[in-house]
């Protein structure tokens, strides 16, 4: 009788995860505008709260590269810059370069960085930890940057991709599996909640998630930002050759929704080549230099171990690693 009631409840939970989803994908689909993404970007941000490592140093530091990118897209938008689904779009630009425009650093584990369309930016620690250089932190950031720039948040929920679906699959399979492993009814249906809130909830970016067109398209933009902001171009593609040497560029591109890490950095090598012979020009010294770049991972290192892993912030983390990746194939294979 008691496997019957556990099976009854998976189902349930299956149910009400796919209604959840269901009841997203609307709200995801056709005649998005500005004040809809800024809207669900704005209730995504009260959700991260938690996780964002509230830190004056790092914040001061992380929106100062951030400034740069932005005054740099506030310039070039002037000259008429960009795809046409920013000059050409009917609604008004502005706020793209609002004081407003915030670049989070995360408390996750996950590598990755992420846009939810807004005003808001995400770099995750694991990344930040995980740069070699200012220029590699650039580069990610410049890349996040013109997702908004180009708009494809926005495009996202126009497709309304019907595999969001998914999520609340793996919602409910990650109770599923904490009662295979021992884990008690109670404790299972809270471990598929748990999930499940965050996946639902990550879940309108899921459908958002960005095309290989919307990845090489923001290389293209934030290459073109990240230049003219005044970092060195020869190292907009370093990491991703770090991640190619670290195992991460195994999936066929036909299987991803991003385009090989090898392609985007043959893509920029390309990019690099075909700059004008007056570029050196754009150079601008980094904002922290190597020791003070260490300095800073060394400080967001040592404030991640202190945070509180509490509810909220489990939750918090549970829907930063719900979010596709923006930085490489999402099923990319890892060095053992």
């Amino acid at each position: 009788m008691a496997r019957h009631v556990i099976i009854r409840q998976t189902v349930l939970m299956r149910g009400s995860a796919l209604f959840i989803l269901a009841l997203l994908l609307p709200g995801a689909g056709g005649c998005a505008n500005d004040q809809k993404v800024m809207a669900a970007a704005e209730g995504a941000q009260q959700e991260l709260k938690p996780a964002v490592m509230e830190d004056a140093q790092l914040q001061a530091y992380l929106q100062k590269v951030g400034e740069r990118i932005i005054q740099t897209a506030m310039a070039m938008d002037k000259e008429g810059f960009g795809p046409e689904s920013h000059t050409k779009s009917t609604e008004d630009n502005a706020w793209m370069f609002s004081d407003k425009m915030r670049f989070y650093l995360v408390n996750s584990k996950t590598l990755n960085a992420f846009t939810t369309g807004g005003d808001y930016m995400y770099v995750y620690n694991e990344l930040f930890l995980n740069c070699k250089s200012e220029d590699e932190l650039a580069a990610v950031m410049a890349h996040e940057y013109a997702h908004v720039y180009a708009r494809h948040v926005k495009s996202g929920m126009d497709r309304q991709v019907g595999q969001n679906v998914g999520t609340g699959v793996v919602a409910v399979g990650t109770g599923v599996v904490s009662l295979l492993l021992g884990g008690g009814l109670s404790s299972s249906v809270s471990n598929a909640q748990t999930a499940g809130s965050a996946a639902s909830k990550a879940g309108k970016f899921v459908g958002m998630g960005f095309t290989r067109g919307d990845e090489d398209e923001a290389d293209s933009v934030g290459f073109a930002f990240y230049t003219r902001a005044g970092w060195d171009p020869h190292h907009f593609a370093d990491f991703f050759k770090h991640m190619i040497a670290a195992g991460y560029d195994k999936t066929p591109e036909m299987m991803s929704d991003h385009p090989k890490l090898a392609n985007r950095v043959a893509n920029t090598d390309k990019r690099v080549a075909q700059l004008p012979a007056d570029a050196g020009k754009y150079r601008k010294p980094p904002i922290a230099d190597v020791q003070q770049f260490a300095a800073l991972q060394q400080r967001s290192a040592q404030l991640a171990r202190s945070m509180p892993n509490d509810q909220t912030m489990q939750k918090a983390q549970a829907m930063l690693a719900s979010f596709p990746s923006c930085v490489s194939p999402q099923d990319a294979a890892r060095k053992k």
